[in-house]
C-alpha cells in the first residue's frame, strides 16, 4: 500500500510539472501522456524545462534531489540548459532532532556521548539528504565532527529507487531515445552510488587512503579519521577550518594566490588519476575547501570521500594517449585508440569514426587553447563514440564528472586558467615514465613471483584445454539440437501470446460496442462469455 501511495505522489508531481513534455515529441503520447492525463495541472508558463525538472525533484524529496545531483554530472545524457539548472540542486532536508542523533551515536558506539566525548553539540553543523553532522571534542581535546546516517533512510531509498527503476524500464521500452540514454543503467548506477554512501566505513577507508596518498604534499589535505569511533552508520573525523572554494570574497580578503590555487586543482586531478589511480569523484564545491594558513602557497581540503574512482592500467594508458592525440588533432589515432581499447566495437569503421570525431572536434579546437574546455572536449568525444555503440563505461563517467567539476572550479577561481598548459606536460611526463626501463623492471619484479608460481602448471593447463576442446566437439551436436528445440519453443510461445492478445482485444472491442446488450443479458450468459474468454486466453 505504501508503494502505491508513493507511486501516486510521484505521478502527481511529475504531471504537475508536465515532465512528459521534456521527452521527445514522438515519445510523449505513447509513454507518459496517457498515464499523466488524469493528474495534469497547469504550471507557470514562464518556467523553463530545466526549472520544471529541478522543482519536481525538489518536491519529491531527498532521494530524488540526490538523483538530480547525479544527473547534473551527466552532460553526455542531458542538454546543457537542464544540466545548468540541476547544478542548482541543494539538499533541502530539515535536520532530525539532536536527541535522536545522540541516541543513534550511542547505540552505534555502545557508550553514552558524555563518556565518549569531552563536549558534544546537540545542534547540527550540517544536514544533508543521507547524513547529518554535529561537532564534538574528544577526551584529549581534539576537535572532531560526528557524521551519522539518517535513521530509516535505507527503506526510503529502496522504495524510491525501485520506483525509479520501474519508470526507467518503461522509458527504455517505449522510447527509442530512452534506450539510447540507457535510463535503467543510470538508475542502477545511482542505486550503487547511494548505497555506498550509506556505508560510512567505506567512506572512512577511502579518506584514509586519500590522506596517505597526499601525506607529504602541499596540494591536498584530507582530515584524519578516528577509527575507534567509526561504525557503518557513524563516522568521526578531524574538524577542519577553511574557506569554501567558491567563496571568492573570503579568499581575496586573505590574499590567497588565486591563479596558483586554480592550477593546483588541475594538478591534483591528474595526480590522482594517473599517479595514484585513486581519485575523489565527488568534488563539487560543497566538498572542497581552501586552507587559509599560507595564502601564498594555498592548498585544498577534501571532504566526503564516499565516491572514489579508479581506472585499469589499460584505461589509463589509452585515456592519456587519447587526450594527447585530441589536442594534436590526430583524429585518426583517436579513432584507432578507441577500437584498440575496446571502448567501441572492433568492427567499427576507422574512417567513418575519424570523420565523425573531426566534425565535432574541429569547432572546439578552432578557439585559442586557453578558451578550450577540456571537460567539454572529453564529453563531446564520448558522445560521438556512443553513436558508434560505445557502451557506458562507469569508470570513464566518474572521471568525466570529476574533470568537469575540477575545470569548472578552476575557471570559476581564475577565468584565464589554461588547463592544457598544466595537463600537457603532465601527460607527456607520465607516458615517458610508463615506458622507462626502471618502470618496466619494477613491473617485472612485481609480477615475477606470480609467473614463477604458475609456470609449473602450464603443461597441465595445456593438456586440460586440449581435453576440454575434444569434449566440446563431442557435445556440439547435442548443443545444436537443444538450440533448435529452444528456438521452436520460443516461436510457439510467441504465437500463443499473439493469440491471447488478439482474443483480449477482440473481446474488449466487442464489449465496448455491445455494452448495452450485455447489461440487459442474463447473468448466466455473461458468466458463460467470461468463462469462454478465459478458456481462449489459456489456450
Amino acid at each position: 500500500m505504501k508503494r502505491f501511495f508513493r507511486l501516486l505522489t510521484i505521478l502527481t508531481t511529475l504531471a504537475r510539472y508536465r515532465i512528459d513534455e521534456l521527452l521527445p515529441e514522438k515519445s510523449r503520447s505513447r509513454l507518459l501522456g496517457w498515464l499523466f492525463r488524469p493528474f495534469k495541472r497547469q504550471v507557470q508558463p514562464d518556467l523553463s524545462r530545466g526549472e520544471r525538472l529541478r522543482r519536481a525533484l525538489e518536491d519529491l524529496g531527498p532521494i530524488f534531489i540526490k538523483f538530480g545531483q547525479l544527473l547534473s554530472t551527466r552532460p553526455d545524457l542531458l542538454p546543457p540548459d537542464m544540466v545548468l539548472e540541476l547544478n542548482k540542486l541543494q539538499d533541502r532536508v530539515p535536520p532530525f532532532g539532536g536527541e535522536e542523533f545522540r541516541q543513534l551515536v550511542e547505540c552505534a558506539l555502545g557508550q553514552p556521548v558524555t563518556e565518549l566525548f569531552a563536549a558534544f553539540s546537540a545542534l547540527p553543523l550540517a544536514s544533508a539528504s543521507i547524513a547529518q553532522v554535529h561537532t564534538a571534542t574528544l577526551p584529549d581535546g581534539t576537535e572532531v565532527v560526528v557524521k551519522a546516517v539518517r535513521p530509516g533512510i535505507e527503506k526510503v531509498i529502496e522504495l524510491d529507487v525501485d520506483l525509479m527503476a520501474w519508470f526507467a524500464r518503461q522509458i527504455e521500452r517505449f522510447s527509442p531515445d530512452g534506450r539510447r540514454l540507457r535510463p535503467v543503467q543510470v538508475v542502477e548506477e545511482y542505486r550503487q552510488t547511494v548505497f555506498d554512501e550509506l556505508d560510512l566505513m567505506r567512506e572512512a577507508a577511502n579518506a584514509t587512503q586519500l590522506r596517505r596518498n597526499f601525506e607529504h604534499s602541499p596540494l591536498l589535505y584530507v582530515p584524519e579519521i578516528h577509527w575507534d569511533y567509526c561504525r557503518r552508520n557513524v563516522l568521526v573525523m578531524e574538524r577542519i577550518y577553511g574557506a569554501q572554494v567558491t567563496d571568492l570574497d573570503t579568499l581575496r580578503k586573505h590574499g590567497v594566490n588565486i591563479r596558483l590555487l586554480a592550477e593546483r586543482g588541475v594538478e591534483i586531478f591528474f595526480t590522482q588519476v594517473f599517479e595514484h589511480n585513486f581519485f575523489h569523484a565527488d568534488m563539487h564545491p560543497g566538498n572542497v575547501y581552501v586552507s587559509l594558513e599560507n595564502p601564498e602557497d594555498p592548498g585544498y581540503i577534501a571532504l566526503d570521500m564516499a565516491i572514489i574512482g579508479s581506472l585499469s592500467r589499460e584505461d589509463q594508458f589509452y585515456l592519456a594517449r587519447n587526450l594527447l592525440a585530441m589536442f594534436r588533432r590526430d583524429y585518426r589515432q583517436v579513432a584507432e585508440l578507441h577500437v584498440l581499447s575496446g571502448w567501441v566495437p572492433k568492427e567499427t569503421s576507422i574512417g567513418a569514426f575519424e570523420a565523425a570525431i573531426r566534425t565535432v572536434c574541429e569547432p572546439i579546437f578552432s578557439k585559442p587553447i586557453k578558451d578550450i574546455s577540456f571537460g567539454d572536449a572529453l564529453i563531446t568525444l564520448f558522445q560521438t563514440a556512443r553513436r558508434f555503440d560505445m557502451p557506458v563505461q562507469p569508470q570513464l563517467v566518474l572521471l568525466q564528472k570529476t574533470l568537469v567539476n575540477i575545470e569548472g572550479l578552476g575557471r570559476q577561481l581564475y577565468p584565464e586558467l589554461d588547463l592544457w598548459q598544466t595537463a600537457h606536460p603532465f601527460l607527456e611526463r607520465w607516458l615517458k615514465q610508463r615506458f622507462h626501463p626502471f618502470t618496466l623492471f619494477r613491473e617485472l619484479r612485481r609480477e615475477a613471483p606470480e609467473w614463477l608460481e604458475k609456470f609449473p602448471q602450464v603443461p597441465h593447463l595445456v593438456f586440460d584445454t586440449l581435453s576440454r576442446l575434444r569434449d566440446l566437439g563431442e557435445t556440439a551436436p547435442q548443443l545444436q539440437r537443444a538450440a533448435e528445440e529452444l528456438q521452436w519453443q520460443t516461436r510457439r510461445d510467441r504465437q500463443r501470446q499473439r493469440r491471447r492478445l488478439i482474443a483480449a482485444l477482440a473481446f474488449a472491442g466487442a464489449a465496448y460496442w455491445a455494452w448495452p446488450l450485455l447489461v440487459a443479458a442474463p447473468v448466466s450468459a455473461v458468466l458463460l462469455a467470461a468463462v469462454g474468454l478465459l478458456a481462449l486466453l489459456a489456450s
